[in-house]
């Protein structure tokens, strides 16, 4: 089993910045590929960027391209999602998820790909 806790959200003006965590316990976690998604009220969850196994690929949804940074300490068992320049349209719940099969882009889009979820961590934008 793996467990995932997501810390970091808030409250915060437009053009500011916030570091979501991810601490990961449970199994290898250097053997995941892990990934951030995000549901706002009254939509679904979407997908914001993944990292996977050893750190060398990301990959960015266009929404949060060249804002969002994914990176990971695989020392401290952690993935991080560093925001920058936010935007009210960035409120929403995030969540972090993990996935130990080796799985394309398209699929590490999707939500139905990923095994483990966290609970998910507040961030709200104020115009």
């Amino acid at each position: 089993q793996v467990q995932l806790v997501e810390s970091g959200g808030g409250l915060v003006q437009a053009g500011g910045s916030l570091r979501l965590s991810c601490a990961a316990s449970g199994r290898t976690f250097s053997s995941y590929t892990m990934a951030w998604f995000r549901q706002a009220p009254g939509k679904e969850r979407e997908f914001a960027a993944y990292i996977r196994l050893t750190g060398g690929t990301t990959y960015y949804a266009d929404s949060v391209k060249g804002r969002f940074t994914i990176s990971r300490d695989n020392t401290k068992n952690t993935v991080y999602l560093q925001m920058n320049s936010l935007k009210p349209e960035d409120t929403a719940v995030y969540y972090c998820a993990a996935v130990t099969s080796y799985l394309s882009t398209r699929d590490l889009r999707r939500t139905e790909s990923f095994g483990y979820w966290g609970q998910g961590t507040q961030v709200t934008v104020s115009s």
